[in-house]
This record gives C-alpha cells, structure tokens and sequence, in this order.
C-alpha cells in the first residue's frame, strides 16, 4: 500500500498524551492514528450496524434455513 503524508491540527495536550501513550507502547503516532483509521468501516454494510452486531453469535455456526423453518414451525404452527 502506498504510503502519504498527512497534517493534523490537534490541541497541544491532545498530541503530548499521544506521544506519551505510544512511548509507554512501544509504538509511533503513526502507528496508532493508522490502527485507529483501520478500525473504522469500509463501507455502510448491515454486517457493521448494531442490530446485526448485537445478533451475531445468537445462533449456532451449524443452524440451517431449514433448522430455522422447523423451529418456526415448532413455534408457530402451520
């Protein structure tokens, strides 16, 4: 990936805790500002909304369409 340079203004105390934080780290500002810039979503996609992120996991990796259908079915009734 091709690399650019980038100015940010940020408050005085902002850019010293940053520096202070990433020292503590082991690491650089460019390296946290581009892990934060990674974190965020690509595109709007339902996999990033919130509904879907807190429904994530609630079923089983194994369930089927059809597992779902008959548990629709079990519920509900014809």
């Amino acid at each position: 990936m091709q690399e650019t340079k980038l100015t940010v203004r940020v408050p005085r105390e902002l850019l010293e805790n940053a520096k202070r934080y990433a020292s503590r780290n082991h690491t650089t500002l460019t390296h946290l500002i581009e892990a934060y810039l990674q974190r965020l979503p690509v595109d709007e996609s339902l996999e990033n909304a919130p509904l879907v992120r807190s429904l994530s996991g609630s079923l089983s990796d194994k369930a089927s369409v059809a597992d779902y259908h008959q548990h629709l079915q079990e519920k509900y009734g014809e």
